[in-house]
Parts: C-alpha cells; structure tokens; sequence
C-alpha cells in the first residue's frame, strides 16, 4: 500500500497537506495523525467499510469499541441519545482535551465503531493539527492509537512511520505527543461516573466537578475475558518485545533488587534495561532510560521508553513503581498491562 506522507508543524499548519489528508479519509481510507495523547490511527467513524480497515491495519480484534473524534461539542448531540448533565460538566470543562466520554449511541454509530456495544466513547482532541483534520474532513473520525495491536502506543512521528508506513493511506508527522498516554476514558452510562481507563485527567480532577465518581473494578484484574467497555480494557497492551517487570518496595530495596537481577541477567547473556526517574538514573548498573523527574514526565516518556528499549535490543526491563495517587493511577494502569501483572517485591 502506498502511504501519503504529510510532516507538519502544529505551531504553523500547512492546510493543504490537511487538506490531503482530510480526503483520503472521506474517501473511506486510514489516515495516522497526532494528538496531545498518543498518535491515532482514523477512519470515518459512520463507515463500517472505513472502520474495518483500521482493525486490518492494527491487527485489531474488532470487538473492541473505537474513540470517535469530533472536532465540535455540539456534534455529539448527532451521535447520541441524550447528554447527560454530567457529560455537559465534562464537555465544557475538559473539552478539548484528553478525556473521553462513553453515552448510550444513537442507531448513526456502526456496531463495527462501537466493538458491538449499546454505547460509543467520544472525544474532542486539543491537539491543533487533529482538530484541523476533523474539520475539514467533516466527519466524525473513529480512531485507536497507532500501533500494531498489543504494542505500545506510539507518542513521536518517527515510531509511527517505521511501523505503520505501508499499512495506511496516509501519515501525518506531528509535533511529539504532549501527554503521552491515552485519553481518560469515562463512563457515563450508569448512575455513578465509572472510570473505564485513567488518564491525565485524574479521578481527583473529575471528583471535584461532578462529586462521586469511581474506578471500574475490571481494573484491578488481570483476567481479559470481560466484555470491554473501553479501549485497553481487553486483550495485552502496551507489550514490547523485552520482558517486562516491575519493582515494588522501598527506593533503596528496589534498587538493590533491580542491580542484583541486572548481574544475574548478565551473567546469562541477556540484555537489561532499566526505565526510572532521573533522581535514580545512577544507582542502577547497566543500561537505563530516563523517565523524567516528575509523574508527568512520566506519563509522557512511559511508552517512548518501552519503544526505545526495543530499539536497544533488551531482553528484559524493569521498571520502579509508581503511586497510584492522580496520574500515577494511570501509569501503573499501562505499566501493569505492558508487564502483564508481573510484579517483584523488593
């Protein structure tokens, strides 16, 4: 497959490239573009035809449900049945922004959109370039994130191009993504606001407009066979190549744990790399990639760190844990799906 290829800077778009591109995707073709989250890989949400192609080039199954981009508040009100006071709340104080918000669709939303289910998660993404493309493509855009099916999500131009070149119609080649990890997904469906997926916008954050709200207990289970509600609630996510591990106790126990598997590892051949906040960079032998100092940096170098280890060559990675406070809910979320639940204690 031949791939349009489009670099442009989000801080001077070129709309003619938009304009190229906004075409192949009215044309019922895939286009990749970024977000302020992670980069995406979209098709016109109402066509069942388009959509399907996602799931070919993702290697998706295709029960589980799209994100559908708008790049209007008030084009939700053709895709569902009815906003909620709450999905009102969210719209006017997170919109545009990476939250999405999952209501009851209306008969216009293919069951192929939506993984089969009653309800269809929206978003209206900040990113300028993405909300350019919605435009001028005039339609809604059904789109996951960028990457083979189980990998991680790809944040920066270049990791969506050498995976993702050849099984697309076109690419846009952004800015690097501002968050890093995936939209807050938020239910909205039942009496009390469930979060389906944490994200940048935080339990806390939601709390404080919209008074009770939960996490989904599927969260805290391994098991996938659940029927997901939301993106990254069914099948592995987040998986590079390497094993992945991550290291629980006391700072200085986990580092003394981590250096200790690091020599056992060398002394059978096999490549280690630690991923770690910069404060601890040193104390650990070996190979390590730099989160940043703070649980934002965190969030946002998360998924280019996985990428970079499998750039490397490493067999295994271990990362230090993080709180499960604000953002950090949502790191441990993808660093626990990535690791598929394995956890050292130290």
């Amino acid at each position: 497959m031949d791939t349009l290829i489009s670099k442009i800077d989000v801080d001077n778009i070129d709309m003619e490239e938009i304009k190229k591109q906004a075409e192949i995707l009215r044309a019922g073709e895939t286009v990749i573009f970024p977000t302020e989250t992670v980069y995406g890989l979209g098709a016109n949400a109402l066509d069942e035809e388009a959509v399907s192609k996602i799931y070919k080039a993702k290697g998706r199954p295709s029960d589980n449900p799209l994100i559908v981009h708008i790049g209007d508040k008030k084009q939700v009100y053709n895709l569902v049945q009815s906003v909620t006071k709450e999905a009102e709340i969210v719209m006017d104080k997170f919109w545009p922004g990476p939250i999405t918000i999952i209501l009851n669709k209306k008969d216009i939303i293919p069951k192929r959109t939506s993984g089969g289910l009653d309800t269809v998660a929206i978003r209206m993404p900040s990113n300028k370039i993405a909300n350019a493309l919605i435009k001028e493509a005039n339609i809604p855009i059904a789109a996951p994130s960028a990457n083979i099916s189980g990998r991680p999500s790809p944040t920066r131009a270049k990791h969506v191009y050498e995976e993702m070149n050849h099984r697309v119609s076109g690419i846009i080649m952004g800015n690097d993504c501002v968050y890093g990890l995936e939209s807050t997904v938020l239910d909205l469906t039942g009496e009390i606001p469930t979060i389906l997926r944490p994200g940048s916008i935080t339990k806390e954050q939601l709390e404080k407009e919209l008074g009770n709200v939960q996490l989904d207990a599927a969260l805290e289970k391994k098991e996938d066979n659940i029927k997901a509600k939301a993106p990254g609630m069914k099948y592995t996510h987040y998986s590079p190549n390497a094993e992945v591990y991550i290291v629980s106790g006391e700072q200085t126990n986990v580092i003394d744990k981590i250096n200790t598997l690091t020599e056992e590892n060398n002394g059978k051949n096999l490549k280690t790399c630690v991923i770690c906040l910069k404060c601890n960079e040193k104390q650990y032998i070996g190979k390590t990639i730099c989160l940043g100092e703070t649980l934002e940096d965190v969030a946002s170098n998360l998924f280019d760190a996985l990428i970079q280890a499998d750039e490397e060559k490493c067999d295994i990675i271990y990362s230090e844990s993080f709180t499960n406070e604000g953002i950090g809910c949502a790191i441990m979320n993808r660093l626990l799906k990535s690791a598929g639940y394995k956890i050292i204690g130290a």
